[in-house]
């Protein structure tokens, strides 16, 4: 007996991963100039500190680094960690931090907590594709809330709101993937008031808020929210290291936190007390401002070097500028399709991620986002060259 698609759920069947995933496949070939991930910068990468660090905690905790520990966390980074985000403006203290293996697993633990099968959830569009896939593995029905250059319109979502009554609001509110675009401050204000009015918990993804490299700080959602109804998720992955796969939920409503906890337990019983000790460490010792103030002077001159290039770029398509983050996503002249663009683009080394993929009803032919990070000044320019030539032949019907 063969085993067939129709053995898998229902909900698993139509779910093929991630569309970045499969193109990192194509990122061996020799000479491929890469726009495509959402990777910090190799030389934001701190191996030597992270070695030092891994030896001193080990000294000081021995071995119950190396033991099973509570899900809730270790102890002093969970206390760090509130202190480094209150940083930021986010209302939490130490009982509040939960440990998850990276900002998507605080989500995975909301939906999971919250979610049954046939409950809407609301979401940007374009929005985070991860986001999307674990939406729908949950088996969520996803209503995408309209956008415009300053992010969640808060009319449209409370009329969504009203109209479908869901439990569970996703929002990147900062430097947004895949967009780059900042939601405003009056905004903000109004979403926490929403969730509290309604009774909707919204899921505040903020993974790149500390990459900033022109622009005032806004303060999250979660600083307005009085009730506990906004869960706010950080991860380190893009300031320290995305290999060691950790971050911080801050979740005020003590019966929420303790389902996520439950959660959590199933899936992986605590997320490395190594890690997080070695980033309690790095927190305690001070690091994380010099490091970051390095990497955002590094990323500014990159992103800067991408917006530039698109002088490249055929006359009709349009793009963001973003105050920081990692992505600029940009809209090429109506009828060109960004997925031919891309399989002509591979062929000249050159990959990116067509847009469709970002949003939850496809669609959207003509767009595509750009990661600047992993490419230094020379090869973002060459690359963009090379990607304005395949646009334009493929705009004209010629091929490259």
């Amino acid at each position: 007996m063969q085993f067939t698609e129709a053995m898998f759920a229902r909900h698993m069947r139509d779910i093929n991963g991630s569309a970045i995933r499969e193109i990192f496949k194509l990122l061996a070939k020799p000479g491929m100039i890469s726009f495509a991930g959402g990777n910090p910068s190799m030389s934001a990468l701190e191996p030597e500190v992270i070695s030092e660090l891994s030896g001193e905690v080990l000294a000081k905790y021995g071995a119950t680094l190396l033991q099973y520990g509570a899900t809730d966390g270790f102890g002093p980074f969970r206390e760090s960690a509130a202190e480094f985000l209150r940083g930021d403006g986010v209302r939490c203290e130490a009982a509040d931090i939960l440990p998850v293996q990276g900002g998507s697993q605080a989500f995975d633990l909301l939906l999971k907590a919250l979610v049954d099968p046939g409950d809407v959830v609301l979401c940007e569009s374009p929005t985070f594709l991860g986001a999307i896939q674990a939406m729908r593995e949950y088996n969520a029905r996803l209503v995408d809330i309209p956008t415009d250059e300053n992010g969640v319109i808060v009319e449209a979502a409370e009329a969504l709101i009203r109209e479908h009554r869901p439990k569970l609001m996703y929002v990147i509110p900062t430097f947004q993937n895949p967009t780059g675009i900042t939601l405003a401050l009056e905004r903000r204000k109004a979403l926490a008031a929403l969730a509290s009015k309604y009774g909707v918990v919204i899921a505040e993804d903020d993974p790149y808020r500390d990459l900033r490299y022109t622009g005032e700080a806004l303060p999250p959602i979660q600083s307005f929210d009085e009730e506990g109804w906004v869960v706010y998720m950080s991860s380190f992955s893009k300031y320290i290291s995305p290999g060691m796969r950790l971050g911080a939920a801050a979740v005020r409503n003590p019966l929420l936190l303790r389902k996520m906890v439950i959660g959590k337990q199933s899936v992986d019983v605590h997320s490395p007390l190594l890690n997080q000790a070695i980033v309690d460490a790095y927190l305690r010792k001070g690091l994380m401002a010099d490091h970051l103030r390095r990497i955002c002077g590094d990323y500014r001159v990159q992103l800067n070097a991408m917006l530039d290039a698109f002088s490249f770029f055929p006359a009709g398509a349009a793009h963001t500028v973003p105050q920081g983050g990692l992505f600029v996503w940009a809209e090429l002249p109506e009828g060109v399709d960004a997925m031919r663009v891309f399989e002509r683009a591979v062929e000249q080394n050159v990959a990116f991620v067509p847009g469709t993929h970002f949003y939850p009803d496809g669609g959207h032919a003509n767009t595509l986002r750009l990661n600047f990070s992993m490419s230094d000044v020379p090869t973002i320019r060459e690359g963009m060259a090379r990607l304005g030539k395949v646009i334009a032949e493929t705009a004209d019907g010629r091929t490259v």
